[in-house]
């Protein structure tokens, strides 16, 4: 038995409306589901007793998602942000089509980044580094032709 595909990766958040501002309306992500779920199932599988979550799940153009779980029942304030060098689940790479246009509108934004866009070693994309609202590192990759 194989994995098949990456299905989606999951984010907590601490103001779903902020992170949603973030991925739909700034990065262009659609959302195809919003809802709350506080079963018993959705207990049991996240090991959280109690636990209401509000979920919104966002997709690509290619399809591959992004959930946003804010949860309800068990409010928490930002952590300090990993390092780049951190171990564990480090940041999430997103394909995107004008690195630069999208630097200079989440510039704008007031968006951190730890560097403007520069093209890679092997000189096969042009890549940079940001923090969403809750300070999870995001890698934004343009392919050059």
């Amino acid at each position: 038995m194989t994995i098949k595909a990456i299905r989606h990766t999951g984010i907590v958040v601490s103001d779903m409306k902020r992170s949603l501002r973030f991925y739909r309306d700034l990065l262009g992500m659609e959302v195809w589901a919003d809802f709350k779920d506080d079963s018993e199932m959705v207990q049991a599988v996240t090991g959280v007793p109690g636990a209401n979550i509000w979920m919104i799940k966002l997709k690509a153009a290619d399809g591959v998602s992004i959930e946003l779980l804010q949860y309800l029942s068990n409010p928490q304030d930002v952590p300090e942000p990993v390092k780049a060098c951190d171990v564990g689940c480090n940041h999430i790479a997103l394909q995107v089509d004008d690195l630069d246009s999208l630097y200079e509108k989440l510039s704008a934004e007031g968006i951190r980044f730890h560097a403007p866009p520069a093209v890679s070693s092997e000189g096969v994309a042009k890549v940079t580094y940001c923090r969403d609202p809750e300070g999870v590192i995001l890698e934004l990759v343009e392919i050059l032709s």
